[in-house]
């Protein structure tokens, strides 16, 4: 594979940091999920690598001290994976992973089954399967008893009429789905005929003994009523002590429109009531307090033609479904509540100025207290003992890495605990940066600096646009890293324009419904702060972005000719024809309303109404499963700039969704485009890559 703007290397200077070759920038470890024992003593986490082929990531569970003085140890090794760990209150560590069943002589078709390996070591065990697999697993942390989600055809009353209805659709050879509710997809995957279900489980069979009978587990299926299109859901929390399980529950709300309610079933009698049900919300995430007598949740307001979506935290009393709202007046949007070890207070994310830093409020009332300081959070774990707290810290100094924290102090960015995806070089710097728009509002940008770049050698710049387009660029994402840019000596901006999170609702509120107008001068408000610095060189400088970021992106192209060059990756073009082919039509129609009766937004902010204005070289990255933005705007779009003339390259990817997840493909992504900025920013010969 060749890499046309990578530095020349040979076998004996290797590159100076991982981002250099795109192959050894595939191959680095990416960890994902963090679990934490009852007593606090072991961390695990689940960490991606290339298989022996590089064909594909695998993951393996890898054990972190929390104390951070032992090296991190691989824990599994089996070939199919291992992913989604999380232990028992007897120290347990469980897993899915799709390995075969060692006991059975023929096991067919790897599904994702439930293992556990004992505290005590060994070899795992098999300890639950189902012929549709097993998506997500809860256990009550006091009692170890445990409910699991799986697909389940409709009508089938047990595992045996499940596998039975999918082998006679199989042997029928048939692949039709009847749908009668919308929707009928989701980002990559078509929905039904069947959906999930929640079973209980209770305790896990114990391992037989030696020449004994094989324990068989009792499947009871707390939701029998789930059905199209959505079942039961995934979103499932098991209160400590067992007997409850809440679980966020998709119901109808108008004409083809969906919003979430919470819900909660008594295990002992399989009794299901309402606990929460707000028709102006989407209500979800729920956890328990640590002794089973409350739920923390979040609730999104839905969003209108006038205003944007809202968050708050929730309280509802378990008992008698009171609830009350725990952020009033927090003008951030709070997600991932979980109680603290002693049930006083409740600690919780949320983007807040260009950093997903970690927060704190009190169960009595209070603003909410910030926690961090740099970085971006997630997978957080709270010691039973009160002692600590551990998540996966990331920024763009850093991928996902496990650290501690102080549950009381603020201002923390801990160092990492000893783990294998510590990237210790990067060929450049990072500093933050910011402009102001044309209203006097901040916009905030992070930018990388290439090594080297001066006021002798300026940088040539790229404008890196965020997706969305409710979010910021705050954390660490292997799809969009401005590292491998940067090892190419291209400076990097990465801006928050309006309707980004994370500065206040304000600030969303200035972008909404006019996607063409402060997002665009924002962005360029930011390009002018870039370019007036002196490591960057003005002339030289390409724009790029994905799903909304390539909406963006197509809307500069339509607007502006100051940049050499536009990447646009998953993006909308034509939006009457998104709202009504995206996977969540009528999400999108809150914010911009019925296309037929209210075209007045649809008309001011699709680019494809000023494709005649196109002049700058374009390339349209697109891949053919992704339901979120359908393969239909990245035809349209590239046959409009084919009809133009304008210079244009379409690389597009029959097997991919809205992202680019195989390794093959993502290094190609990657290689196309650095050989389309090389060619029209840097002045150099077109290099196609070799694969392609």
């Amino acid at each position: 594979m060749s890499d046309s703007a990578a530095p020349e290397q040979t076998a004996d200077t290797p590159p100076p940091s991982p981002f250099h070759r795109l192959e050894d920038f595939v191959a680095l470890p990416r960890l994902g999920g963090l679990a934490l024992s009852p007593d606090g003593s072991r961390l695990v986490t689940s960490v991606a690598t290339l298989d022996a082929e590089g064909k594909k990531w695998q993951s393996a569970l890898w054990e972190i001290d929390p104390t951070g003085q032992r090296d991190a140890r691989r824990l599994t090794r089996g070939a199919a994976g291992e992913s989604a760990p999380l232990f028992t209150p007897d120290g347990d560590l469980l897993f899915t992973s799709p390995r075969p069943d060692p006991d059975a002589k023929d096991s067919g078709e790897p599904k994702g089954s439930l293992w556990s390996l004992p505290a005590d070591g060994g070899e795992a065990r098999l300890v639950l399967q189902r012929p549709s697999g097993i998506s997500a697993v809860v256990v009550a942390r006091d009692t170890g008893e445990v409910a699991v989600v799986a697909s389940t055809m409709p009508g089938a009353a047990d595992a045996e009429a499940d596998e039975q209805r999918r082998t006679a659709r199989k042997d029928a050879g048939v692949s039709a789905v009847l749908h009668e509710s919308y929707p009928v997809r989701f980002w990559d995957h078509d929905l039904g005929p069947a959906v999930p279900h929640v079973f209980w489980i209770g305790r896990l069979p114990a391992e037989a003994t030696p020449g004994g009978p094989a324990a068989t587990p009792t499947w009871r299926d707390l939701t029998p009523d789930a059905g199209p299109p959505l079942g039961a859901g995934e979103d499932v929390a098991l209160s400590p002590d067992g007997r409850f399980l809440a679980r966020s529950e998709d119901v109808p709300d108008g004409p083809a429109g969906r919003r979430s309610r919470l819900v909660l079933t008594e295990v002992a009698s399989g009794e299901t009531r309402v606990l929460l049900d707000d028709p102006l919300a989407d209500v979800y995430a729920p956890s328990f307090s640590p002794d089973s007598a409350r739920v923390v949740c979040v609730s999104e307001s839905q969003s209108t033609f006038a205003e944007p979506p809202d968050y708050t935290l929730l309280v509802v009393e378990v008992a008698t479904a009171e609830a009350r709202e725990l952020t009033a007046g927090f003008d951030r949007w709070p997600s991932a509540p979980q109680f603290s070890a002693d049930g006083g207070s409740v600690f919780f994310l949320a983007d807040d100025d260009g950093r997903h830093a970690l927060f704190r409020v009190g169960l009595d009332g209070g603003s909410p207290v910030r926690l961090t300081d740099q970085g971006a959070y997630s997978d957080l774990q709270v010691a039973r003992d009160g002692s600590a707290l551990y998540a996966l810290r990331s920024g763009y100094d850093t991928p996902p890495v496990p650290v501690r924290l102080d549950p009381q102090a603020t201002g923390q960015d801990p160092s990492p605990l000893h783990n294998p995806g510590t990237i210790d070089s990067f060929p450049g710097t990072l500093r933050e940066l910011d402009a102001t728009a044309a209203d006097g509002s901040r916009v905030q940008s992070w930018l990388v600096l290439p090594e080297g770049a001066g006021p002798q050698t300026p940088a040539p710049l790229v404008l890196w646009i965020h997706g969305g387009p409710l979010m910021s660029w705050n954390s660490w994402s292997w799809r969009w890293t401005p590292w491998v840019l940067a090892a190419r000596g291209y400076a990097v901006l990465l801006p928050n324009p309006g309707l980004s999170q994370g500065f206040g609702q304000d600030f969303v509120r200035r972008g909404w419904g006019a996607w063409g107008a402060e997002p665009y001068t924002d962005l360029m408000s930011a390009v002018d702060a870039a370019v007036a610095l002196p490591e960057i060189d003005e002339t030289r400088t390409a724009a790029m972005g994905g799903s909304f970021g390539g909406y963006m992106a197509n809307w500069v192209a339509t607007q502006t000719d100051r940049f050499a060059a536009i990447v646009t990756h998953a993006s909308l073009w034509h939006l009457d024809s998104f709202s009504g082919t995206t996977d969540s039509a009528f999400y999108w129609e809150r914010e911009f309303g019925n296309p037929l009766t209210e075209p007045k937004r649809y008309e001011q902010n699709s680019p494809h109404r000023y494709a005649d204005a196109i002049r700058t070289p374009m390339l349209v990255i697109h891949g053919d499963k992704d339901y979120r933005v359908p393969i239909g705007e990245g035809l349209r779009l590239w046959y409009d700039l084919q009809k133009r003339g304008v210079p244009s390259r379409f690389l597009y990817f029959p097997d991919e969704n809205h992202w680019v997840l195989t390794p093959g493909n993502a290094a190609v992504w990657y290689e196309t485009v650095l050989a389309f900025l090389a060619e029209h920013v840097l002045g150099e010969e077109w290099r196609r890559p070799e694969l392609l």
